[in-house]
């Protein structure tokens, strides 16, 4: 398949009174067109951060985007686009389902017009035609009564309807590529489901590409062809989703994959939590960043960096454990990540 997005040595860092934050140390990824990528890891790991450099939303200063490439479609490099330049790509040919759909939608707008916002802009149409296509798009992620509720405000839907405006606002343009920032953190479980399945079933029909940016590795077993998991600002495992949870190569991820809960189990057994916290990221440590809340770490995860090791073709990741001088370990965990 070819490739959609290739994101190479990206590198990202935040001026502050205390120092310079690398946020983002050297990410490297590709999406696939058709495809649903899923970034995994903890809050500050630099997914966000990631997500937003290839939206260029990110304020420069105080973010400094100091190495690296993002090829989109058959661009060289979105980030020598002008701000009017990039304007045209973004919303239109990229489409972003935000956090939080309260704070992402106008309270002092219907969401027929802001739904309507984005193919009056794109598409050159007319404001009538706009909201008849902002009425075609509510019905598309299910919203009842589209007709009558393209003219109520976000404050009149609740927080699953609010997601689905914001759904209908990110796909309006039919983008090729949706990056999706935590899209069911809000919501409760169940209307979480609802959307993962329609998130899914709208990039099959439409042909788009997702990127999901996620702490929750039960959304990625829902979703993801392909998974990367960061920490640290870092890329610390790679691989297709049945790979990662079949087979995961870094302690990091059974950490994750420890904190899942599981239905098949009773309810005496505990969630394991990773002990610890993530590293000051202005002052980064020498060697592997998760050393310090790694149980299996040696004298060298402390001073060197580990490489990228390839299990196959579509599965790598970065651990001294990987080397062949390396003690085996036995990570305690069950097939498909479960605990045992």
């Amino acid at each position: 398949m070819a490739n959609l997005l290739e994101v190479k040595d990206l590198e990202v860092s935040f001026k502050t009174h205390g120092g310079e934050v690398q946020a983002v140390r050297g990410v490297t990824f590709s999406l696939n067109k058709g495809e649903v990528l899923a970034v995994v890891g903890e809050s500050g790991s630099g997914k966000s951060v990631t997500a937003q450099t290839i939206m260029r939303l990110i304020a420069c200063p105080p973010a400094v985007i100091k190495n690296g490439s993002i090829r989109f479609d058959d661009r060289t490099d979105i980030l020598s686009l002008t701000d009017k330049q990039m304007e045209a790509v973004r919303g239109s040919e990229i489409g972003m389902i935000f956090q939080d759909p309260m704070t992402s939608l106008n309270p002092t707008m219907t969401v027929g017009r802001q739904i309507a916002e984005g193919l009056i802009k794109h598409q050159a149409l007319s404001k009538s035609a706009g909201l008849d296509k902002a009425v075609e798009l509510l019905q598309l992620v299910g919203i009842a009564n589209a007709k009558e509720r393209a003219n109520q405000y976000p404050h009149q839907f609740s927080g699953g309807m609010r997601q689905r405006v914001v759904i209908a606002i990110a796909l309006a343009c039919n983008p090729k590529l949706l990056i999706a920032d935590e899209p069911t953190t809000a919501l409760d479980v169940t209307v979480q489901a609802q959307i993962l399945d329609l998130l899914k079933e709208l990039c099959d029909k439409l042909g788009s590409s997702i990127l999901m940016i996620t702490h929750d590795l039960g959304v990625v077993a829902n979703i993801a062809d392909k998974v990367i998991v960061m920490y640290a600002g870092k890329v610390v495992e790679r691989g297709t989703a049945r790979e990662l949870f079949y087979d995961p190569k870094h302690p990091y991820t059974w950490g994750l994959l420890r904190s899942i809960p599981r239905l098949d189990t009773d309810d005496t057994m505990d969630l394991i939590p990773i002990e610890g916290t993530p590293p000051n990221l202005l002052n980064p440590p020498q060697g592997c960043a998760f050393a310090a809340r790694c149980p299996y770490a040696m004298d060298i995860c402390t001073t060197r960096q580990p490489e990228e090791t390839a299990v196959s073709e579509s599965h790598a990741a970065s651990c001294w454990l990987m080397h062949s001088q390396a003690p085996k370990v036995d990570h305690g965990l069950m097939l498909g990540g479960a605990n045992r």
